[in-house]
């Protein structure tokens, strides 16, 4: 059974009231509600419970295990939504494609997703309070974008933000079970794949010695699976990748590819010496893709559904410049 909505007495959100029949008996009540209302998530609506903005019956209640009753009409009235912790700052971000559900957005290289320990503003957080400031209906009890994913501070690309909180759980299980979901990334890496397409299948975890890394792991990794095809190659110095991610793991194609021995260029983690193909490059062209102060990694196109028409999206951004860059420089070192 779905919950019926009605305005709360503030105007600024919504009660749902929901009554439970005799198939509910026995159901932890926050899980029942979650089910019933279905655009917030169990542990919202356990919040909720314990911050006393759910009643049985009249009755405020404050244990989110208790058993349903059934014959009794259960009401969530979650609170307006609290201004973010982050701060809106007037940060230009290129949007590719923005309704009153989400925001697809092309983030440059250098830009951090989210506000943490060193970079606690000028975030794509920040810049997304003040592009969408009202429009945001508030996710966990909070106005502020819901990050599904992200993208490494400088990896450049497609990437997509809820602004509510449904749209928000169901791009969420879309990336989680990724059975709908198409991911594509450019990756100029040294030497060049031979044969030239194939996939890495290795779990990763965080390195044994080096807190800060994620690597190949034998024990407690992850499954990860990478994809990738060569799309162009400059003799046997580097060729340009690219990647499909079938599962989604901190700097999986960063990882995989160092764990084949195709470094992304400019990779300042993975890439820690002078690849021995860089021998066969002039120096001005190898000079340029070894003082390259990023990794060479673009997100370039993305596929989902819409989390609530259903519609088939798909979206791609280009090269930016200084990738294109080295990669004119190669072209007239072939000349």
């Amino acid at each position: 059974m779905s919950a019926r909505t009605e305005p709360s007495a503030d105007g600024l959100t919504e009660t749902f009231t929901l009554p439970a029949g005799a198939e509910a008996a026995g159901q932890r009540v926050d899980r029942f509600l979650a089910a019933g209302i279905g655009t917030l998530s169990r542990s919202r609506v356990k919040a909720l419970i314990e911050g006393g903005h759910v009643t049985r019956d009249g009755q405020p209640m404050t244990d989110p295990s208790e058993a349903v009753r059934p014959g009794s009409t259960y009401a969530v009235a979650p609170p307006a939504a609290l201004p973010a912790t982050p701060q809106a700052q007037d940060i230009p971000i290129s949007i590719l494609f923005e309704d009153r559900h989400l925001i697809v957005l092309d983030k440059p290289a250098g830009l951090v997703v989210h506000p943490a320990p060193g970079n606690q503003d000028g975030t794509l957080v920040n810049a997304l309070l003040a592009h969408a400031g009202e429009e945001l209906s508030g996710i966990g009890g909070e106005k502020r974008p819901g990050i599904v994913h992200r993208l490494d501070k400088d990896t450049s690309g497609v990437m997509v933000v809820a602004k509510t909180e449904r749209a928000h759980q169901a791009l969420s299980a879309t990336f989680s079970s990724r059975e709908a979901l198409e991911r594509s990334y450019l990756a100029l890496v040294w030497a060049v794949p031979s044969p030239p397409a194939g996939e890495v299948d290795a779990p990763i975890g965080r390195h044994p010695t080096d807190r800060k890394r994620m690597a190949v792991v034998a024990r407690n990794g992850k499954d990860a699976l990478t994809r990738f095809s060569t799309e162009r190659a400059w003799g046997t110095a580097c060729a340009l990748l690219r990647c499909r991610l079938a599962t989604g793991r901190t700097h999986q194609i960063r990882v995989h590819l160092s764990h084949i021995n195709h470094p992304i260029v400019g990779d300042p983690v993975y890439l820690k010496r002078v690849p021995a193909a860089a021998r066969s490059l002039p120096v001005y062209a190898r000079d340029a893709l070894l003082s390259f102060p990023r990794q060479a990694l673009h997100a370039e196109s993305l596929g989902f559904p819409h989390p609530v028409t259903g519609e088939s999206l798909r979206f791609s951004a280009p090269i930016p410049q200084d990738f294109k860059e080295l990669l004119r420089l190669l072209d007239g070192n072939e000349g």
